[in-house]
């Protein structure tokens, strides 16, 4: 997959594009829904398929104090979308400036100058430009302007039963929840947290139980607190069972401000730290508890691996 971050120049010189636009943090099933639209399109148009996205979740620029915390680091997310086998994606530079932008601005320098578009599908509620004022009856007015469909596509909705379509918003809610076997149903793909294996106070080694902190951004949006059976992946492609505490540790703290990712690499014995980790969550377990002391803490621990274990198969 090419990756275009330049947009001042032709992408695809001679060649016309067919392509969707959105955060597509996640790159979650409706999104993937659209993306097979975009690639059989192109495909019957002789055209390059594109995902347009942007280098930072708008929000994070528009509104920073309700915006949401992100399912995808743009590593995670450009990795995803190479998955579908869309031809390229742009990452659109995404600033104050860009956010005042006129929808009629961006489709003239995004999708007319630079990819040559010559189909855009988007789902039904698709909003972009300044103030969300561009919509699908307006892509489709500059469409027949520039040479170009527009083809929305209807939200696939939720396999549970809630009446509700597949999103962003959707899998954040049931994340806050803890309930992240939804969330893998609306993902189409285990929730993953990435971040660097650091030092921390190595009481999990003293008592038995040695687990990899994982430091993960400051903007990543994690489940609810609790403990869950997990994967592991390590840099080389190992990947381990794991138990995952996530939490603020009341056994020990009184009043931590701040959750703490903790895993444990079932029937693993090494050194982590400094590796770049990627912690998918499977199941969840329990919720966190304060315990009397060391002893009922480690019986805990010793049935939070077993559980784990069979959620896993492992």
């Amino acid at each position: 997959m090419q990756v275009i971050r330049d947009l001042k120049t032709a992408a695809f010189p001679g060649q016309r594009t067919v392509i969707t636009i959105g955060a597509y943090d996640g790159v979650h099933a409706g999104h993937r829904e659209v993306i097979a639209r975009v690639r059989t399109r192109a495909e019957q148009l002789g055209a390059k398929s594109v995902v347009v996205t942007f280098d930072k979740h708008p929000a994070w620029v528009v509104r920073p104090e309700s915006a949401p915390k992100l399912l995808t680091s743009n590593e995670q997310k450009l990795a995803l979308l190479e998955a579908t086998g869309v031809d390229a994606t742009v990452l659109v530079p995404f600033d104050d400036q860009a956010s005042h932008e006129k929808p009629e601005d961006f489709v003239k320098r995004v999708l007319v100058n630079c990819l040559a578009v010559r189909a855009v599908v988007v789902g039904e509620d698709f909003h972009f430009g300044y103030k969300r004022s561009g919509n699908v009856p307006l892509l489709s007015e500059l469409g027949m302007a520039h040479d170009f469909e527009v083809e929305p596509v209807q939200l696939i909705n939720r396999e549970d039963g809630v009446a509700e379509p597949v999103s962003s918003t959707s899998i954040r809610r049931a994340l806050a929840g803890g309930q992240v076997v939804t969330a893998t149903e609306m993902l189409g793909h285990h929730f993953e947290a990435v971040g660097t294996v650091v030092k921390g106070d190595q009481r999990g080694r003293t008592i038995g139980f040695p687990t990899a902190n994982v430091e993960v951004a400051s903007l990543t949006c994690l489940p609810a607190d609790g403990v869950y059976a997990g994967l592991y992946e390590r840099p080389n492609g190992e990947v381990h069972p794991c138990a995952i505490n996530l939490g603020r540790r009341p056994t020990f703290y009184d009043a931590q401000n701040y959750s703490l990712l903790e895993a444990h690499l079932i029937g693993f014995d090494g050194n982590l730290y400094s590796e770049l980790a990627k912690v998918r969550f499977v199941d969840f377990l329990r919720s966190e508890r304060k315990f009397d002391g060391i002893d009922s803490l480690k019986s805990q621990l010793m049935q939070d691996i077993e559980h784990a274990k069979h959620a896993l198969n492992a």
